[in-house]
């Protein structure tokens, strides 16, 4: 009898623990619901894209993760560069063409406003603003070496792309 008391009470500390758990997840205010009714505290997302480049990037412990917002004039480019990291690359505003130096040819992809692409680690590529208005792009850079640039230019260009 005793024996069977203290798995009864076990199995409801573990029932009531679960019940606990699921009404704090359950209780995360909804994006409608201020954070902070005082105002001290404010949390805004400023970009949402949808991915639409297949793959990962790996984050690893004791590198930086650096976040930048971009502005490119219509015509502008990035230049030819690279990222030790890779980049998760969010378009907010306008559109970006991506041009890919891949082997010995280019690939260019174009993505607008709500899309999102990643650069993998050490992908050479140029971003060229082909729209006719302002792009706003956040980019995010994991693996970055601690204090280091998130970017590494290529000098000379690997090659030369159509459009680009």
């Amino acid at each position: 009898m005793k024996r069977l008391s203290k798995r009864t009470t076990g199995l409801a500390l573990m029932t009531l623990g679960f019940a606990g758990l699921f009404v704090a997840v359950s209780a995360v205010p909804g994006s409608a619901t201020p954070v902070d009714p005082v105002g001290s505290f404010r949390s805004v997302i400023q970009a949402r894209g949808t991915n639409t480049t297949p793959g990962t990037i790996p984050i690893s412990q004791g590198l930086d993760i650096v976040v930048a917002r971009n502005e490119v004039d219509p015509g502008g480019t990035s230049g030819w560069h690279s990222h030790p990291g890779g980049a998760i690359v969010v378009v907010a505003q306008g559109e970006i063409t991506f041009f890919s130096w891949v082997g010995n040819h280019c690939t260019a992809t174009t993505h607008t406003a709500g899309q999102a692409f990643v650069e993998h680690a050490s992908e050479v590529g140029n971003g060229k603003n082909t729209g006719s208005t302002l792009t706003v792009l956040f980019v995010t850079f994991p693996g970055v070496p601690v204090g280091g640039s998130p970017r590494i230019d290529v000098v000379p260009a690997p090659g030369t792309c159509p459009g680009l």
